[in-house]
Parts: C-alpha cells; structure tokens; sequence
C-alpha cells in the first residue's frame, strides 16, 4: 500500500506558522516522524498558508530534503507551483503530482502540462489525476469511470505508462447532506477502474476529506480503506501518523496474502515500509 503521508499542508496550523516564521525544524520533523510511520511518500502542500506559492513550494521542498530522503507528492492544481517544486525535488527518488483533473474551464489542456512536467522530471515521476472535469466533480459511479477512462486514453495516447498514473476517484464529506450515498458510489467505480488497462493505473484518494467535520475522524477513514482496498484501492493521501489507521494497512495486506502471516507483522509491515 503506498501511503502519501498528508501533514505537511499549510492547512494545518502548525504548519502554517511554519512558513510563516520559516521555521525549517517543524517541517522536518513532520518528514522525519511521518517516515518513522510508514510514508512511501510526503505529501507538500502550500495550501493558502503563502501569497507566494512557488517560492513557498520550493522553500518545503528543500527543507525536507535536507534531512529525509523520503519521495515527495507535489500537491498543487496549479501548473506553476508544481513546476516550482521540481526544480528543487530529488526526482530520482521518485515524484508524484497531485493533482490534475482532465481539463478545466479556464485550461482546457492541463492534464497535458501534468504529464509534461512528469516526463520533464524522468521515469520515476507519476501524476495523480482526479475523476473531475470542467463540470465538476461527479456524483454517481457512471461519470466518474468514464472521465477515469478518458484520463487513462489520453496517458496512453501520449506515452505515459499506466504505472505511473494515479486516478483518484474523489471521497467527498460524508457529513455533507446526501453525501452519505457517495461512498457506495466510489467503491463501485474503484471495481471499474481497475479494469481500464493492462497493467491497471494505481488508485489513491484523499482519505481524510470522507470524514471531515465528523466526531469519529480516524474510525470513519480506518473503515473505509479497509472496504477500498479489496476494491482495488492501493493507494492513499492519509494521516500516517495514526497507527490504528497503519494497523489496518498491515493487516489488510496481510489478509489477502501480499504480506507474510508472524505473530508480529504490524511490527514487520511497520520496519519494511519505512
């Protein structure tokens, strides 16, 4: 299970203070701590915590990668600060960008510029692409599978191998009203999805925006993912530093047979991954 560990975003506010003292320490102890925890992957998100998103993008790049070594997820729906970002990442560690829809209304062509920009930054680079297009994001399974598989089409068309595309079907709140049928929705486009190419794109979500605003936070994403990733789920943007929520990752994997059965595999699965 690959695990794009989600802390360091300048929505949270610690890390908001951060960038704005330009205190290099709390970045990079959330790297440090969130790969102790089992990240594949260090989520970097400006959020709204900078005017200047692209000075700020690069200024966390080279932070964390003063002391971890640890691949980074760019995260950015804007072209330029994901650009930014490359420019100081080790993309030999391996990148993602996240994200891109298939096309938008003011950018017709954006999901063009992410694969670009992948291929600029060589064969260990991948791109998460969302299940949204200039009409928004979809609401029931049909619409989400068929922009999955024009997303798909288009990678292939240009070259890009299905390895190293992400599709993320997107898990909307489910304390929003009538967002409660939503999850039904996704789990039935992940079985679709999966079956778009040969070998299938890797599948993520934004696993913490399910449970945004509810009381039972870890409980609701825990529940989740263990009903996704049978559904071919196999990846996650996720709070790596909930163990419970680890837990779940070791022990699912373990039950369908890609991990080995000890007595200890959480501490294992926990050793393996970091």
């Amino acid at each position: 299970m690959i695990i794009i560990a989600e802390r360091i975003n300048g929505m949270f506010t610690d890390v908001k203070q951060a960038i704005a003292d330009k205190d290099k320490k709390v970045i990079q102890e959330l790297a440090r701590k969130q790969t102790e925890a089992g990240a594949s992957y260090l989520d970097v998100n400006v959020g709204t915590a900078a005017a200047d998103q692209e000075g700020t993008m690069q200024w966390l790049v080279e932070s964390i990668q003063e002391t971890c070594s640890t691949p980074l997820c760019l995260d950015s729906q804007k072209p330029d600060v994901i650009a930014a970002g490359l420019k100081a990442v080790n993309a030999d560690n391996g990148v993602i960008l996240n994200s891109t829809p298939l096309n938008k209304k003011n950018d017709d062509e954006i999901l063009d510029k992410f694969i670009e920009m992948a291929n600029q930054a060589g064969p260990k680079a991948s791109i998460i692409a969302l299940t949204m297009d200039k009409n928004g994001v979809p609401q029931d399974t049909d619409n989400r599978v068929a922009i999955a598989a024009e997303i798909v089409s288009k990678a292939m068309e240009k070259g890009f191998a299905t390895q190293r595309l992400f599709i993320d079907p997107i898990v909307l709140p489910v304390k929003v009203p009538n967002a409660q049928v939503q999850p039904g929705n996704i789990l039935n486009a992940m079985e679709q999805i999966q079956y778009l190419a040969d070998p299938a794109p890797h599948m993520t979500v934004g696993l913490s925006n399910l449970s945004q605003g509810t009381t039972e936070r870890s409980l609701i994403n825990r529940v989740f993912l263990a009903m996704a990733i049978p559904r071919g789920l196999d990846s996650a943007i996720a709070d790596a530093l909930d163990e419970k929520l680890m837990n779940v990752v070791a022990t699912s994997e373990m039950l369908m047979d890609k991990q080995i059965y000890s007595d200890s595999f959480l501490k294992v699965y926990a050793s393996t991954n970091r």
